[in-house]
């Protein structure tokens, strides 16, 4: 059978009092709802006479509960670091036994910064016991008992208050928008338990136009909202991290002997707030080593820097391509996978979230209000077709959530009178077709966008069909050098300098590109 075990502080003034008042360790013991097997006190030894004389008191009132003493000398008992290291240390020196045991912490007695410190000594368990407050009863019958369980769960009136503030947080990060897919409520129902209770890093995968900007947003704002940061929100592009400049746009840079004033860095500018490193597979090898290294020191060197300097941010990437196979193929770092895969969550694609479309839909129509100023709206044939058209299975969306708010877009801007027709949307179905259908069948756009992601949208129809064909040259080249020889095989008999390698760099790099971010692509 389990033995109850109270242990607290004597009481100096209310276990002093006499008369038949209320004293909290002596009416603790005796009763027949909660026995009590053994208590102990803790007491400053001048006050040694009056724990002797409560321990008699009990010993009248309750023969079966076994009554000790427990000397704690406290210069001053409201100092908290004192009380805190001295209970520390008790519980330390304790020796529990919670096989034969069961311990409840009486906080009824002692000092406020005592009671505090009990608190916190058993909420992180260096004190595995339950919390106990007893008070008089108010028609001066059996004296009041009440056992605090620190899993709040148990409490209805508060695990409601819980669940209210979880719908919020999620309303948050869903924007608003009432969504329907049971996988992607279950996604995000987890990405706010972590959000909340974590500042590790967290990897959001997921193709182009999935949200993974948006929800980084987002997952800021809710922590900052419930003040777990007070820093900023700084959006990187890693694939704009190339070389020196590079570097310097990210970790800052040390302006010795110019005259000019340090650069911070955006590594800097996220200390205390979120750092979302999109497109994180885009980085080179030696890039994810120095990010790797920041984030587990928290420290880093600015370019031409001799000292460190510090930046504690919550760490937040993007990635729209599989970071376990570029590991398996060496082109990403296993241990920087490691960092960034213990919170990892798969943002689905439009077309697996095809419930979503009609109030995603909505909620663009909102959006496209806020910024014209006009309500806008569907006729009701045309919004029906509308729908018809986006829920059938044969809809791509390839560019995902980007693809339908572009959609949607184009609808409000040439809405008359705020309403959209059925002939706008039969047009506008008609559009989106033949864009599918090019992409499908346009393979120079899907090799530039394999390689560029979201920064295909930048770069010009002229530029798409060389760049295609110097990244397929690259990719069937030995080296540089010799990818530079075939692609400029007329015009380097023409030069006095035959640097074919450095042309090739030099184009490459007019796209933010480099012969390893494409040769084994």
């Amino acid at each position: 059978m389990m033995q109850n075990v109270v242990i607290g502080f004597l009481g100096t003034t209310l276990d002093a009092r006499r008369g038949g008042h209320w004293r909290p360790s002596v009416h603790l013991c005796g009763r027949e709802d909660f026995p009590v097997h053994r208590l102990e006190l803790l007491h400053d030894e001048r006050f040694r006479r009056l724990g002797e004389s409560v321990k008699r008191e009990i010993g009248k009132r309750a023969p079966e509960t076994e009554v000790l003493l427990r000397r704690l000398d406290l210069q001053n008992p409201w100092d908290f670091e004192e009380v805190y290291g001295a209970l520390y240390d008790f519980a330390r020196g304790y020796g529990f036994d919670e096989e034969r045991e069961r311990y409840h912490v009486h906080l009824t007695t002692g000092t406020h910064v005592a009671q505090i410190c009990w608190f916190l000594l058993t909420e992180a368990r260096h004190v595995p016991a339950l919390l106990l407050q007893s008070g008089p009863s108010k028609g001066g019958g059996e004296a009041i008992v009440e056992i605090i369980d620190l899993d709040l769960s148990r409490y209805d009136r508060i695990q409601q208050r819980f669940d209210l503030v979880a719908e919020s947080h999620n309303r948050l990060l869903k924007a608003g928008i009432e969504t329907r897919n049971p996988a992607f409520n279950a996604l995000i129902d987890r990405i706010e338990r972590v959000a909340m209770a974590s500042a590790a890093p967290i990897l959001l995968l997921g193709e182009t136009g999935t949200g993974k900007t948006e929800l980084a947003e987002r997952i800021y704002t809710l922590k900052r909202q419930e003040r777990r940061l007070k820093g900023r929100f700084v959006h990187v592009n890693s694939a704009t991290i190339r070389g020196e400049r590079g570097m310097a746009t990210l970790f800052g840079q040390r302006r010795a002997g110019t005259g000019a004033s340090d650069r911070r860095g955006q590594m800097r500018e996220a200390d205390g707030g979120v750092l979302f490193l999109d497109e994180i597979d885009a980085l080179g090898l030696d890039e994810q080593a120095m990010i790797l290294d920041a984030i587990e020191s928290g420290s880093f060197l600015p370019v031409g820097a001799d000292t460190p300097v510090t930046s504690a941010f919550h760490l937040i990437a993007g990635a729209n391509r599989d970071l376990g196979r570029l590991v398996a193929e060496g082109r990403f770092r296993s241990d920087l996978y490691a960092r960034l895969n213990l919170w990892a969550f798969l943002l689905p694609r439009l077309a697996d979230r095809r419930e979503d479309i009609e109030p995603n839909l909505d909620h663009e129509l909102a959006r496209m209000a806020r910024t014209t100023g006009t309500k806008i709206g569907f006729n009701a044939d045309a919004r029906e077709q509308y729908l018809r058209f986006a829920l059938d299975p044969r809809a791509a969306w390839p560019g995902n959530f980007r693809d339908l708010r572009a959609s949607v877009e184009r609808l409000c801007v040439l809405a008359p009178r705020g309403r959209i027709t059925l002939a706008m949307v039969e047009e506008e179905v008609a559009l989106l077709a033949a864009q599918w259908t090019a992409q499908e069948h346009d393979p120079d756009a899907n090799l530039i966008e394999a390689v560029l992601g979201e920064r295909v949208a930048a770069i010009d129809p002229f530029d798409r069909f060389q760049l295609a064909a110097v990244i397929r040259a690259c990719r069937t080249a030995p080296s540089l050098s010799a990818a530079g020889r075939a692609l400029f095989a007329v015009s380097r008999t023409q030069k006095a300098s035959r640097n074919d390698a450095d042309r090739l760099r030099k184009y490459l790099n007019r796209f933010e590109l480099s012969w390893e971010d494409i040769s084994g692509a």
